[in-house]
């Protein structure tokens, strides 16, 4: 029998007291720091009692972790809140949440549009979500709580990582920069840092866990330290976690060419575990075009930081973000974009046609061009990044390459008998594990290391379908393995299973962080 003090406990705990544990699913939409957010939000629901749904379909709870920073974001948003009301009607107490940066921006214009959504929470509120699910369930109305600054920095609230053996740390949250073209500071904030001990703390309790390759992430890493007062705190982090018993692979995303220093060239050539991989935006290789965003750097500076950094680690591969058809650019401004990109020769590049972001300054420039010119230019960019990126792959035929398996990122990989991962210099790698001497599949996890000799390459990835020639078991592989175990059990009883999200490099996709750089 349930008492009302067992319906008050239950509710608290975000438990429906008639019908067990409720469940949630989180869509997640933008940038790698949207994804680590997600994670968060998953840890805080899971923390209140809520239970990961085996589908969006089924969850009592749906959650949207939006992303603004493309002009179609809110017909995208709309359109599945659309989708998703006659399914809300159909199952009383099932519960909507919008958050992120479309939710900071749009606030209750959300609940406006769509009544049938219960939660609107902001990018520097995501632990009030639980709290705010609760009251919109007891008081039969929409909650709208919108934080205009950090309340608590968000890597201390409880995280559902989605992968055993690989993490995002973030190391800064908001972003000091003013680019015209976007809107990523009015939403996120000024850039707040963490304090090293507090990052190296978090990276040390993942390695504890069996991560061995993490990513640091932030809006602008390379200014990291700005608030705390030290100008070499980033190179110094970096150095820190190469001290790192056990950690395996250090990366980071994004810095900005305008601080990114010497003493961080030095710092990733030195380091051994900080990978020979950097992705740095560009956005224009137009002066011009630079100077209408308000980059604080011109072509020159960045085309000699990639000289430094090749001169101190000739394997490095560099990758870039560039937009197409900015207002005013000219066929001349274009043009220096594709001489910079030929002479940079890019491992691989997001590349993004102008697109409008409603609140920034570039949203209301003179000289907007026309779609089917920024359509064609964006084309001969597409092109151009793909001949150099086959080119610079085709380098990697008959050579063997370190290769992290990952979980997710080869599409075809059931259709093909191949596993994918990451190379050192984030190369993505499909493989073929091959037999043993029994003739039996060599056993292969996600979180293990393989050698691969590379037999084809193309644009955007390498092939190996030689048999790997050395497979190391490690800690990753065996925290994968378990986390695996648990899961599987727990979907007997019905519980939920875990996926991991692809992270692949095309030509053309969203970039790694919004507004990076």
């Amino acid at each position: 029998m349930t008492t009302t003090s067992d319906a008050l406990r239950a509710t608290a705990a975000g438990l429906d007291a008639d019908s067990g544990s409720r469940t949630y699913a989180v869509r997640t939409y933008g940038c790698q720091m949207n994804v680590h957010d997600s994670e968060r939000l998953s840890g805080v629901l899971e923390d209140a009692g809520y239970l990961r749904a085996d589908s969006h379909d089924v969850a009592d709870i749906v959650v949207f972790n939006t992303c603004a920073v493309r002009e179609n974001a809110d017909n995208r948003l709309y359109g599945n809140l659309g989708h998703l009301a006659p399914v809300k009607a159909s199952r009383p107490g099932m519960q909507i949440a919008v958050g992120g940066c479309l939710a900071q921006k749009d606030r209750s214009e959300i609940t406006r549009r769509a009544p049938w959504v219960d939660v609107v929470f902001g990018t520097h509120n995501i632990g009030s979500l639980p709290a705010l699910l609760d009251r919109a369930r007891v008081n039969d109305e929409a909650q709208v709580e919108i934080l205009e600054s950090l309340d608590v920095f968000p890597s201390t609230l409880p995280t559902r990582r989605e992968s055993a053996y690989a993490a995002w740390v973030a190391i800064s949250v908001g972003c000091n920069n003013t680019c015209t073209f976007c809107i990523v500071p009015s939403l996120r904030g000024t850039e707040k840092d963490r304090r090293p001990g507090d990052v190296l703390a978090e990276v040390e309790a993942l390695v504890a866990d069996g991560v061995i390759e993490v990513t640091l992430l932030g809006q602008n890493v390379n200014s990291y330290g700005v608030e705390f007062g030290d100008r070499l705190a980033f190179s110094k982090l970096l150095r820190a976690c190469g001290d790192v018993e056990g950690l395996e692979r250090v990366r980071f995303t994004s810095p900005h060419p305008r601080d990114f220093t010497d003493d961080v060239i030095a710092a990733m050539a030195e380091t051994p575990n900080v990978m020979p991989q950097l992705h740095m935006p560009l956005q224009s290789g137009s002066n011009a075009m630079l100077k209408a965003m308000k980059r604080s750097y011109r072509r020159d500076r960045y085309l000699a930081i990639i000289d430094r950094v090749r001169a101190a680690i000739p394997e490095a591969a560099i990758t870039t973000d560039i937009i197409v058809g900015f207002p005013g650019e000219t066929e001349d401004d274009f043009a220096d974009t594709m001489s910079l990109v030929r002479e940079a020769r890019f491992s691989g590049a997001f590349t993004f046609q102008y697109s409008k972001r409603p609140g920034t300054p570039a949203a209301t420039m003179a000289e907007q061009l026309p779609r089917e010119v920024v359509q064609e230019r964006y084309e001969r960019l597409v092109a151009l990044v793909n001949e150099i990126t086959w080119v610079e792959n085709q380098r990697f035929e008959s050579h063997a390459v370190e290769v992290l398996v990952s979980e997710g990122e080869g599409r075809k990989d059931a259709a093909t008998a191949r596993m994918s991962g990451r190379a050192r210099d984030n190369r993505l790698v499909h493989f073929t594990p091959g037999l043993d001497h029994r003739g039996l599949p060599v056993r292969v996890r996600p979180g293990d290391m393989v050698t691969a000799a590379i037999t084809y390459a193309a644009p955007h990835h390498l092939v190996s379908d030689l048999p790997v020639t050395s497979v190391r078991r490690t800690r990753a592989g065996d925290a994968w393995e378990a986390r695996t175990s648990t899961e599987r059990a727990a979907v007997s009883l019905g519980l939920p299973t875990v996926g991991v999200p692809a992270t692949q490099l095309p030509a053309s996709a969203d970039g790694p962080v919004c507004g990076s750089g």
